[in-house]
C-alpha cells in the first residue's frame, strides 16, 4: 500500500505529490512545480526524509520548486535525459511572461524510460511517453498499481501539444502504450485536476475513443 498525498500549486494548478508506502519514514516528491516552502512544511508535517525528487517533465509548473525543495532536503532529482537543458536553464523556456523567474538545477541523474528505479521502499518502472513534451516520461509503479503521469493523460482529457516540440500523434501513441501496458484498475495520478484511472478513461474520455475502437 502506498500513501499518495497531493498538492495543487501555483498558478497553473499543478499537481505535486508526496508519495511513501504506507507508514514509512521515506518518501518521495513528484514534479515540485511551485510553492515550495508549502511543500517543504507539508515534508517536514509528515516527518519524513525527502529520498528523491522524480520529474516526469521539465515544463516550467512542474519544476519551478525543484531547486529549492533539492537544496532544503537533499534529495537527488531524477530528470528526463532529452529535458535535462531544461532544467539547467528553466527560464529560458517559459513560453509566456509573467511567471517566475525560476532556480535552475542540474539533476543528479537522468532517465530516458525502460529503467527499473527504486527509491524510499518504492520500485517505479520509467516508461517513456513523449507528445506533450520530447522527454516526458511516466512513472508507474513496479505492480502497475498506479501511474503518475505527468501532462500526458487527465480526467477527461489529455496533455496539450500547442507548445513547442509538442507533437500529437506522438502523445495518442504513447497513451495507447499505456492502455495495452497496465490495466484498467491502475491508479493515473495526473499532472492536472483530479486523479483517475485508466479504466475510467478507456471508458469516458472523449479524446481516447479513437484508440479504444
Amino acid at each position: 500500500m502506498i500513501e499518495v498525498v497531493p498538492f495543487t500549486v501555483g498558478p497553473v494548478q499543478e499537481n505535486s505529490y508526496l508519495v511513501r508506502r504506507q507508514g514509512a519514514e521515506t518518501a518521495v516528491i513528484f514534479d515540485p512545480g511551485d510553492e515550495a516552502e508549502r511543500l517543504l512544511g507539508a515534508i517536514d508535517e509528515l516527518g519524513v526524509r525527502l529520498e528523491a525528487i522524480l520529474l516526469t517533465h521539465t515544463h516550467f509548473d512542474h519544476v519551478g520548486a525543484v531547486a529549492p525543495v533539492a537544496r532544503a532536503t537533499g534529495a537527488p532529482v531524477w530528470c528526463p535525459q532529452i529535458e535535462r537543458d531544461v532544467l539547467l536553464d528553466v527560464n529560458r523556456y517559459v513560453p509566456w511572461p509573467g511567471f517566475g523567474p525560476f532556480e535552475n538545477h542540474d539533476p543528479e541523474h537522468t532517465i530516458s524510460g525502460g529503467e527499473r528505479v527504486s527509491v524510499a521502499g518504492l520500485d517505479f518502472d520509467v516508461v517513456f511517453t513523449p507528445g506533450h513534451s520530447p522527454g516526458h516520461v511516466t512513472w508507474a509503479l513496479a505492480d502497475g498499481s498506479a501511474l503518475f503521469s505527468g501532462d500526458v493523460l487527465f480526467q477527461g482529457s489529455i496533455g496539450r501539444t500547442d507548445l513547442p516540440f509538442g507533437d500529437h500523434g506522438r502523445l495518442l501513441r504513447s497513451i495507447a502504450e499505456l492502455l495495452e501496458r497496465y490495466d484498467d484498475r491502475a491508479q493515473v495520478f495526473p499532472g492536472h485536476m483530479g486523479p483517475t484511472t485508466l479504466g475510467a478513461e478507456r471508458a469516458t474520455n472523449p479524446f481516447l475513443q479513437d484508440l479504444v475502437a
